[in-house]
């Protein structure tokens, strides 16, 4: 009996150290070196609710030293604050040019009939928001819905 307890935790422990091993390196505690990454979710016309996201974005990159990935995606509602003339648009530029890709949404721009030329130049354009979001997510990003 003592011996197939030994072998049983033998071959238990054996089991979760291959589960260990699959892992991938930035979900084991402690790993510094992994870089972090954010996707950001705007679905909301409210500047309020940008101006907020957009802080979230200045904060995130302060804290991480500028060591991180960050994506804000809009769609819905949110979509017309990255329209070339939004109130949102000097904000928005500021923070791709400090290296944070912002995309808006294909579908909801053909829903409004908005073309790239009615965009913020600086903006990505994604065919789906939601699908963009939910391939960061596969992708190890954490999402945030300010």
């Amino acid at each position: 009996m003592k011996y197939m307890n030994k072998v049983t935790g033998a071959l238990l422990g054996g089991a979760l150290m291959l589960g260990a091993l699959a892992l991938p390196s930035a979900a084991v505690a402690g790993n510094d070196n992994a870089q972090m990454k954010v996707v950001i979710q705007v679905s909301d016309a409210n500047p309020a609710t940008w101006g907020l996201a957009l802080n979230n974005v200045k904060n995130f990159q302060a804290a991480t030293k500028g060591n991180a990935k960050i994506e804000v995606v809009a769609y819905g509602p949110g979509i017309g604050m990255l329209t070339a003339d939004s109130e949102m648009a000097n904000r928005v530029s500021e923070a791709v040019d400090s290296g944070v890709k912002v995309a808006a949404c294909g579908n909801t721009m053909k829903a409004k009939n908005l073309t790239k030329a009615d965009m913020n130049p600086k903006v990505d354009i994604v065919p789906g928001g939601v699908v963009e979001i939910v391939k960061r997510q596969m992708e190890g990003y954490s999402y945030i819905r300010p």
